[in-house]
């Protein structure tokens, strides 16, 4: 079982509100269907919900939020998840949308939810899901992150891999721009975000990527735009990128480029 989460930044240009690109979907989805072995693929808002949320300065803490908010930030991640499965058909994938509300309840996963997901995966299809605003109680709502529903699945299936495919290499050193190519497991690198990422940008995508690290589950963070960076960290075989090798997990055969 392998967990993917493409970032917004990768299939959408997170530049311009409302912007997908539908190319970029494509090319990882043959990726994807490439792998070889089951696959839960989660994606981000990008120029969709990020754009909405920023709009109605939504945010993950959970607050009565504009309620019309809610419900156009909803509205347009199904629309991107609609480009996505879209994508994932072209090129011969049977995606299986799961909206977050099938998995979680509020800011916790349903566990059989969860594993009802990845027996999906073991009968050939693609469990999609995504980010989304999600229901607290009363009238309060927060924005869940596909970061979040990453750790939160790792932390049930104990996947054999989690890969991020970002628009970056990977995580950068700020000093010497350089990739890291390895990162210690709670490593807090000063980082340069994206403005418009109200989930905490790479930040959180650490933060979640330490989590599926200390219950032994290796991450790989790579470059969504390169999309054989995907198949080769997935295979072990000469890739670049950063990885995060899980707790009690002995070095790799993969080696960096």
């Amino acid at each position: 079982m392998i967990l993917v989460k493409l970032g917004g930044s990768v299939i959408t240009n997170k530049s311009k509100p409302l912007s997908p690109r539908k190319a970029a979907v494509t090319k990882i989805a043959r990726a994807l269907g490439r792998l070889g072995e089951p696959v839960i693929a989660v994606h981000g808002g990008g120029s969709f919900g990020h754009y909405w949320s920023v709009k109605y300065g939504m945010h993950t803490r959970p607050a009565e939020y504009n309620m019309r908010g809610v419900a156009t930030v909803k509205n347009s991640m199904t629309a991107l998840n609609k480009i996505v499965l879209d994508g994932f058909l072209e090129v011969g994938l049977r995606p299986y949308t799961l909206p977050p509300t099938a998995l979680v309840r509020g800011h916790r996963v349903i566990e059989q939810a969860a594993r009802d997901a990845a027996r999906i995966a073991a009968a050939g299809m693609t469990p999609v899901t995504f980010g989304d605003a999600v229901w607290m109680g009363g009238r309060k709502t927060s924005i869940l992150s596909g970061d979040r529903i990453m750790s939160m699945l790792a932390a049930v299936l104990r996947p054999r891999l989690c890969v991020f495919a970002l628009g970056e290499e990977g995580v950068y050193d700020t000093e010497t721009r350089r990739v890291i190519p390895e990162l210690p497991i709670g490593a807090r690198p000063r980082l340069n975000d994206v403005e418009m990422d109200v989930t905490g940008g790479m930040a959180r995508k650490l933060s979640e990527s330490a989590r599926i690290a200390r219950g032994g589950t290796d991450v790989f963070i790579v470059n969504g735009n390169a999309p054989e960076r995907i198949v080769d960290a997935v295979k072990r075989r000469r890739y670049r990128g950063t990885i995060i090798k899980g707790a009690g997990r002995g070095r790799r055969t993969a080696r960096t480029s």
